[in-house]
């Protein structure tokens, strides 16, 4: 009874001593979900494992207070409860407004970025390919140039236009195709009539070929009727036709090359309007990419990917060509396209050295000191030109270059190589090294009998187009130096879906420092070239000031898949 009345006594001391805000603390630490469970057993952790959480690792006083382990009723938990609040609510609004961006950006297009001359392209989980891009990094992007079925034709009627352009398209056949689409895009800048363009013989192709001998006149007139008035012929009430040959007075010169859509406004449209009928000429390259309105942009590529169709017999004779090119092993194969340029013509103009004996170096210098006086001088400056011309990529691959290139990339002696190219410059001896490299290389005459190629003899163009379409239509194409060729046939591929496969443009600069290093082992030579042309394989870009329109058509002629 004794020990029992000292406990009561005990008791009834503590709790006449404790004050009201100590039993509330005490009674929120007893009720308080986040408090640790004594330990049972032998007690290892000692007194600190029975304490409540809080008092094991102190927490803020804003957090205390959240939790009701602080007292709200005082000072420093209230001030401290309003700011974590405000902390809060300010982190849910940044992430209120940031979700969109963060969301596009997680969903955005795959589109390689540039720096300089190195470009960027994002990293796809996808096992790399001999024959095809990333499928993540080739179906973010669609053609989006044709003209809509809704949208609402903005032609004016037939007396109302300025007047009518006539254009001579100087030039092989692709600076011709890039010449039309340009006559096409500047008569709907200054609302005038467009006489069908003049196809002009070239000095190199001494190839007289009319408009209708290698397009589809009816197709492109009617294709855009709805953009641009186009007439098969000069006007009947103009008698003095002869005059837009040659006469100076219905000639606009002196056009700057990627002139400005308002220098046509201003200095072309007003000689238009006085005269009624003038000529353009020269007229190649006088419209720039990055000064004309974006609408015009696409209406360029509406007549390059649309209204610009080859005949049906050379459609028809290419797909023959493409066919046979995937059937030659026996099965189903893919099939390169390779686009050589090693033409005399080619290796002259370009002013750089190659391997030869010194007879051919001599006959060379004799060529070009005739063709180029100008250029050639004494000849004595020409060698560091050459170096630094190769230097900087600007010097075209050879036959056996590029055949090195390709195996290391990976391609087999197996692979079967469509050649697009004009004679080679050496020969046969000159093919040798790649003929050794990939004996499976043929031509659109070894696939084709004399009598199936002999309409298409008729005209040069005809053979070009040709060798046109059966680029286009190949697995993977290969460029080995510029060119309109090949830019039109790397553009034409990425707009129409094709970069999913592949279109390799080598880095020739950096090819020419390998080449020059007569103590790079193998290994290391391929491992170069794997990265070096990972990101040069015709993916998407975006269009970027100065940029070639016709090599990338993305940024005004597509959209997001």
């Amino acid at each position: 009874m004794a020990e029992l009345r000292h406990a009561t006594a005990a008791a009834a001391v503590t709790r006449a001593s404790s004050s009201p805000s100590k039993r509330d603390a005490e009674a929120a630490s007893a009720s308080s979900p986040v408090v640790a469970s004594p330990r049972s057993g032998n007690g290892k952790d000692g007194p600190r494992a029975s304490l409540p959480l809080h008092q094991r690792w102190p927490l803020p006083v804003p957090v205390r207070s959240l939790l009701a382990l602080e007292d709200p009723r005082s000072p420093a938990a209230s001030a401290s409860y309003r700011i974590l609040v405000a902390a809060v609510a300010c982190l849910a609004l940044a992430a209120i407004f940031s979700a969109p961006s963060v969301w596009s950006r997680l969903n955005a297009p795959y589109l390689c970025r540039k720096e300089g001359i190195r470009l960027h392209c994002p990293r796809v989980n996808e096992r790399d390919s001999l024959w095809e891009n990333p499928h993540a990094a080739a179906t973010s992007w669609k053609p989006c140039a044709e003209r809509h079925s809704d949208e609402i034709s903005d032609l004016v009627p037939e007396n109302e236009t300025s007047g009518f352009i006539f254009i001579h398209a100087e030039g092989g056949l692709n600076q011709q195709r890039i010449a039309i689409c340009n006559a096409v895009a500047i008569a709907k800048i200054m609302n005038a009539t467009l006489i069908l363009p003049v196809l002009k013989q070239d000095q190199i192709w001494k190839d007289q070929t009319k408009f209708e001998d290698i397009f589809d006149v009816d197709h492109f007139i009617n294709y855009l009727k709805d953009d641009v008035r186009i007439v098969r012929d000069i006007p009947d009430w103009f008698t003095e036709k002869e005059e837009l040959f040659t006469s100076i007075k219905r000639t606009v010169k002196n056009i700057p090359k990627y002139a400005s859509a308002q220098f046509y406004i201003d200095n072309v449209l007003p000689r238009i309007k006085e005269k009624e009928i003038m000529s353009i000429k020269p007229f190649v390259d006088r419209l720039g990419y990055d000064n004309v309105p974006m609408e015009i942009n696409r209406l360029r590529c509406r007549v390059n990917y649309h209204a610009l169709k080859f005949l049906p017999d050379i459609e028809e004779m290419a797909d023959k060509l493409a066919t046979r090119m995937r059937n030659r092993t026996g099965n189903l194969n893919p099939y390169m396209a390779l686009h050589l340029r090693f033409e005399k013509g080619m290796v002259g103009l370009s002013f750089c050295d190659f391997t030869g004996t010194r007879e051919e170096k001599a006959m060379m210098a004799t060529y070009r000191q005739q063709q180029w006086p100008r250029r050639y001088k004494n000849g004595s400056h020409l060698w560091s030109l050459a170096l630094e011309k190769r230097k900087e990529g600007r010097c075209p691959l050879e036959p056996g270059e590029i055949g090195i290139i390709l195996r290391a990339m990976g391609y087999t002696k197996e692979t079967q190589i469509y050649v697009a190219s004009g004679q080679v410059y050496g020969g046969n001896n000159r093919m040798a090294p790649l003929r050794n490299m990939f004996p499976n290389m043929v031509t659109k005459e070894d696939l084709a009998s004399k009598e199936e190629m002999e309409p298409f003899k008729k005209h040069v163009t005809n053979l070009a187009a040709l060798d046109f379409l059966v680029c286009l239509k190949s697995d993977v194409f290969v460029m080995t130096h510029g060119g309109n060729f090949a830019k039109l046939i790397i553009g034409y591929r990425r707009y129409m879906g094709r970069h999913r496969l592949k279109s390799i443009k080598p880095d020739k600069g950096l090819m020419s420092k390998f080449f020059g290093d007569p103590y790079m082992p193998w290994a290391t030579f391929v491992e170069d070239v794997m990265i070096t042309h990972q990101t040069r394989t015709g993916l998407p870009e975006p269009t970027f000031p100065h940029y070639d329109l016709w090599e990338n058509p993305l940024t005004p002629c597509m959209c997001r898949a």
